[in-house]
């Protein structure tokens, strides 16, 4: 039986609202938002009725629900589900219910509902996997890949693997390997809690492992480590790896004493992580530490690619990119560098077969590609536009109102979602319609990610839009910077969004800090400067491209460095150089830092395709990163670094 409160959501027809009513709506909404935050059932019901057929009402509604999904009967569930199917809010109340139904067992209604279900998370599929096992016990071979993760898994999880020791599909080594895992990762807490699926007295010490995690040369340097127990050794090979991560060096020292007292394989994979943490920390002896390694991971073999690539042993990067697996070998990173190897072997016809797909990618390396078969980097041309007709049309579905609507509300993450859910399935010339609605209401960083949706029909203008242009060209030729490359760093940065917050505090369309925000104001002579102006699109503007303009000039000039450096710091950027000089390329694949190396990349290409839009002149990426130049350590001393 369905409830009375559900019905007006049900039944709903949209209200018109007074100027007045709509902003003590908004507030009433914000209030609602808080409430459910804080699991407050009481407040959402008494605004409930306000929000009756506007357009925002599944939001309070869901909220709502959540607090009384115990008590619901199923009837009154899959009746909102089935009156909400255009909103995620659909597929969250769907996602909550199953896992409802999995911690109390009701199998049967979980595996009716599950179909249903679009946006699966790990929780769900352990649930979903139990419910199967009811009925087919061979399911239970799907759930062992789960078990090899280096993270703390659902408590959904557990049944599963408790099944498969019982059943003997998860050994004594399979247990081992995942402890190593989670060591990898420095989760020494994770690490005993799934050593304890070890047989009786095998488990390495926990407090060892925390010991070792703080403190790994102590452990090293005591004379009485006990080797000859797995957990002794697996404690000893656990402090080797976590020192390489601060001195390799010191770790290969210590490794050289201790590792003839392990096995052939114990060996290999301990120079294996050596070798990992000294190409990360760009040491030379990186690959020779790699090279005592054997049956390496993907994750390893790519940093054996990036030190061979500075190193210019080209023979090992094309031996290493080619031991990695299928997939990871169609990385566009790898192809592009086994081409370039191939190509440096005498195997240009292989070369060329690689070159050339990845040359009609719209990516760094596809640019890159382009302009080693001799051409240069344009933009496509926009071979459709949607018509007023189309735009209208997608603007009044209603997953999109919703999404804008919340967007207006500055309630961004469940903007975002709203607006994912709006967009799933769309063609691309929907995709260019509902692009286009988003830059019509300045929401900036949906109408580029929009847009590069699109899989055949393309429009760059959207993709690579530049809304702030005569306030960003100003200061640009103020300050001698290359405006392409200005909105190309703020397109990575934003997405031209002023109200821009990221998690570390970095806030406006050019993601400052505050205590780069107050040294640039110090010196631009910015008076009564407040962290509150941050976000005011000029002071921005002013304070970002001056703070550009600085580590521009504290690094050769060259855009790559200061990318980099904007990202990361001057003196990581700084660091990361060779003793000689090195294609930027080169130096943007052999970041260590995940965030920093996409950054940069993304940076470059997005500066390309900004300068063709601007001049309508192909351009060259190859030209526009140059090369970097030797690390200059009497000049380096004299400059440190900056907020």
């Amino acid at each position: 039986m369905i409830k009375s409160w559900i019905l007006p959501l049900i039944f709903a027809v949209l209200l018109p609202t007074s100027v007045a009513g709509a902003a003590s709506l908004d507030d009433a909404f914000l209030s609602a938002r808080d409430a459910a935050r804080a699991g407050d059932a009481r407040r959402l019901e008494q605004l409930l009725p306000r929000f009756q057929g506007q357009l925002l009402e599944p939001y309070v509604q869901y909220w709502l629900l959540r607090t009384r999904l115990e008590r619901l009967e199923h009837a009154e569930l899959r009746a909102w589900l089935a009156a909400n199917p255009d909103t995620p809010l659909s597929d969250y109340l769907r996602r909550d219910w199953l896992k409802q139904l999995g911690r109390n067992g009701q199998w049967e209604t979980f595996s009716i509902e599950r179909p249903a279900l679009v946006n699966e998370d790990l929780e769900t599929t352990c649930y979903a996997l139990q419910a199967r096992v009811q009925t087919d016990t061979t399911a239970l071979r799907e759930a062992r890949p789960l078990w090899f993760v280096a993270q703390s898994l659902p408590q959904s999880c557990d049944p599963l693997f408790d099944a498969l020791v019982r059943s003997q599909q998860l050994s004594t080594e399979d247990v081992w390997t995942r402890v190593r895992l989670a060591l990898e990762a420095g989760q020494a807490g994770l690490a005993s809690r799934v050593a304890a699926f070890l047989p009786k007295g095998q488990a390495p010490d926990a407090s060892l492992l925390a010991a070792i995690l703080g403190n790994p040369t102590a452990h090293l340097a005591d004379a009485r480590l006990e080797l000859k127990s797995r957990a002794g050794r697996e404690a000893a090979m656990f402090a080797v790896h976590r020192l390489a991560r601060t001195s390799p060096q010191q770790a290969a020292t210590h490794w050289t004493r201790l590792a003839p007292r392990f096995s052939e394989e114990e060996r290999a994979y301990v120079w294996g992580m050596i070798g990992y943490f000294g190409a990360m920390r760009h040491d030379p002896a990186a690959l020779e530490w790699f090279s005592r390694a054997k049956d390496m991971s993907d994750l390893q073999l790519g940093w054996k690619v990036r030190a061979a690539l500075r190193a210019q042993r080209w023979p090992e990067v094309l031996a290493s990119i080619e031991a990695m697996t299928p997939k990871e070998a169609e990385d566009p990173a790898w192809r592009y560098w086994r081409a370039r190897a191939l190509k440096t072997v005498g195997r240009e016809a292989e070369a060329l077969a690689l070159l050339k797909p990845l040359s009609a990618e719209y990516s760094f390396y596809g640019q890159l590609a382009q302009e080693d078969l001799g051409g240069k980097v344009h933009a496509p041309a926009a071979a459709y536009k949607p018509t007023e007709q189309d735009i209208a049309a997608m603007a009044a579905r209603p997953g999109i109102r919703r999404a804008l609507a919340l967007f207006q509300l500055d309630v961004r993450l469940e903007a975002v979602r709203e607006w994912l859910w709006a967009i799933r399935g769309l063609s691309d010339r929907q995709l260019l319609a509902a692009a286009e609605v988003a830059r019509r209401n300045s929401v900036y960083d949906r109408a580029i990610n929009t847009a590069e949706r699109t899989v055949f029909e393309h429009d760059f203008g959207l993709r690579y839009l530049a809304p702030y242009r005569d306030q960003l060209k100003a200061a640009a030729r103020q300050l001698d910077l290359d405006e392409a490359w200005v909105n190309g760093l703020i397109r990575q940065e934003s997405r031209f969004i002023a109200q821009a917050r990221s998690r570390v505090g970095a806030s406006g369309l050019m993601q400052l800090m505050p205590a780069t925000a107050k040294w640039v104001a110090g010196k631009i002579g910015l008076k009564d400067w407040q962290w509150s102006q941050v976000t005011e699109i000029e002071t921005n503007i002013s304070l970002g491209t001056y703070y550009l303009r600085h580590v521009l000039d504290t690094l050769d000039g060259s855009p790559v460095l200061a990318s980099a450096a904007y990202n990361a710091g001057p003196g990581r950027a700084r660091a990361w150089r060779a003793g000689e000089r090195m294609e930027a390329a080169i130096y943007a694949e052999s970041i260590p830092f995940n965030e920093t190396r996409d950054y940069v990349k993304r940076v470059m290409a997005n500066s390309s395709y900004y300068a063709h839009n601007f001049s309508l002149q192909a351009q060259s990426l190859h030209g526009r990163i140059g090369v970097i130049e030797p690390r200059r350590r009497d000049r380096e001393k004299s400059l440190g670094d900056t907020p």
